[in-house]
């Protein structure tokens, strides 16, 4: 045996000093190289050395401090000890730059700690859920309180609520508007049952999270159809069908369905002219919380009278613009071509902005007939002619002048909308003014960025905007301007909180009430009303 060579030479050999083992450096022997291969291999078999790596590594994995190990193995056979080079701290020594496997200088022992131990872990910080795949889920006290309000409601109906039962529900446990009922009603009945049980209404409104959205976002999921992220104009009908059969300030309407349905067109027309400002007749969930139609419909079931709510839900309102279509519509067909057009208002605008109208620039019609405007492309026109202080009229009318589509109005698209203007003045012998001066009080009024062009940016941010719009293809209008009609300045001082389309539809309302009571008293002398019954 090779070992029982250097056992020879010297009978204390387990005394052996670790330093007779760092044989020269500079030129080591490859004989001393492999006597120590020899004794490390030798080593590592030993049962002892299994046992205590094993341990180590136990150690290590379980994050245990460690132990201390004996650093004697009693190796069998004619050598009774190895070196303690080997046998220190239980584990062998590593190898440094000066050697192959040993260094000149004696290294201190290396550390029997874990290394995984060695680095200080990081304490772990729960983040709580912040996503929700079908909404939040509602808190424990909120859950419990909705559920004893439910079962109040369905304490006397183990079998369900019917739908003319269920408006409670909507209004009390809901918190939604009591028009909204329907809609609702069908949306938890998917299979046309008749019937809604508190186990049902439990797992849609309460399982589904709807009891954790905020309004606009309940009010948007129960209108909307299954698997559709927008809402559609017929998504507003099962609205406006509760809100015509029950509100007491439409109750007149009954007998005359014809002008139901012309109400709830004009409702939603209105509606989406306001809201739905990306103009594709998708109404995103993001338009209708930006929008101001959850309050109008908030006020629903909290007045009576229906011309108190002037955003959208207006008989009044409907009533001026339903009449203004009947009034142009000549040979009423329901469409209005640009010879009809021409006239509104008392021939006040000019042929080339109606021109550019029936070009489609600032809106596709609607109207399946070339060259015709249906009603809701009315409804779009007359909103957007009687109110230039609101964004969707500054959109509406800036496409229009704006000829080449390159986002710019440029002095050259003034002057050719306010040639016409000017040729007008002139017949009415009225004191023409020249283009460079309009031009300046133009620049004047909008303040733009680039003196020789205007953003709609621009217009957006002067509250005179309007004013230009009406000097270039309105008469009527930038007469008024112009001459500053104390009766107008009046009016916005009266009450600044109402827009120029309430105040519009506050004049022309009387005026049309009064021309039916004059023709009233005639006893129909016209062979035909300029205006339909109602």
């Amino acid at each position: 045996m090779k070992m029982d060579i250097i056992v020879g030479v010297d009978e204390d050999v387990h005394l052996l000093d670790p330093d007779l083992l760092h044989l020269p450096s500079l030129s080591p022997s490859p004989r001393s190289r492999h006597i120590a291969d020899e004794l490390f291999s030798h080593w590592l078999s030993l049962p002892e050395t299994a046992s205590l790596v094993k341990c180590l590594i136990d150690d290590a994995k379980s994050g245990t401090p460690t132990k201390s190990y004996p650093t004697t193995i009693n190796v069998p056979g004619p050598t009774t000890a190895l070196p303690s080079v080997f046998l220190s701290n239980g584990t062998p020594p590593r190898s440094s730059p000066g050697s192959p496997r040993f260094s000149r200088q004696r290294a201190s022992p290396p550390s029997l700690r874990s290394p995984l131990r060695s680095v200080k872990e990081p304490k772990q910080e729960l983040v709580p859920q912040f996503y929700f795949l079908n909404g939040r889920p509602p808190a424990k006290e909120l859950k419990e309180q909705c559920i004893s309000m439910v079962d109040h409601f369905f304490s006397n109906s183990i079998d369900g609520l019917h739908i003319d039962e269920f408006k409670s529900v909507t209004k009390e446990v809901c918190k939604l508007p009591s028009y909204l009922s329907p809609a609702l009603f069908r949306k938890i009945d998917t299979g046309c049952s008749g019937v809604v049980t508190r186990d049902a209404f439990i797992k849609y409104w309460i399982d589904g999270n709807m009891l954790t959205m905020d309004t606009a976002s309940q009010i948007y999921n129960i209108l909307k159809q299954q698997d559709c992220k927008y809402l559609r104009q017929a998504d507003f009908k099962p609205l406006l069908d509760e809100l015509l059969a029950t509100h007491p300030g439409l109750q007149f309407l009954n007998t005359t369905c014809e002008f139901q349905e012309r109400y709830a067109e004009t409702v939603i027309y209105r509606i989406f002219y306001y809201i739905n400002r990306s103009g594709t007749g998708c109404l995103t969930l993001r338009e209708l919380k930006r929008g101001n139609l959850i309050a109008a419909m908030q006020q629903l079931d909290e007045e009576d009278d229906i011309n108190k709510i002037i955003r959208y839900f207006s008989y009044e309102h409907f009533y001026v613009i339903y009449c203004r279509f009947w009034e142009l519509d000549g040979d009423h067909d329901c469409f209005i071509d640009k010879d009809n057009l021409i006239k509104y208002g008392n021939h006040a605008l000019t042929y080339r902005i109606v021109d550019r109208i029936f070009s489609q620039a600032p809106r596709k019609f609607t109207s399946k007939v070339e060259g015709k405007m249906s009603y809701e492309d009315f409804v779009y026109f007359i909103l957007a002619e009687e109110d230039k202080s609101s964004e969707p009229s500054l959109e509406y009318w800036f496409k229009c002048i704006d000829l080449d589509g390159n986002g710019v109005i440029t002095p050259n698209e003034i002057q050719f909308f306010f040639e016409e203007q000017l040729h007008r003045m002139e017949c009415i012998t009225q004191e023409p003014v020249h283009f460079n001066d309009i031009l300046c009080q133009i620049i004047d009024m909008i303040k733009p960025e680039e003196e020789k062009c205007i953003t709609l940016q621009d217009l957006k941010g002067s509250k005179l905007s309007g004013n230009v719009f009406n000097i270039l293809f309105n008469l009527n209008k930038f007469m008024a301007f112009e001459t500053r009609d104390p009766f107008l300045i009046r009016q916005e001082r009266e009450d600044p909180s109402l827009t120029e389309w309430d105040r519009f539809a506050q004049r022309e309302y009387v005026r049309l009430s009064m021309e039916e009571d004059v023709e009233e008293v005639s006893n129909g002398s016209a062979d035909e009303p300029l205006e339909p019954p109602f």
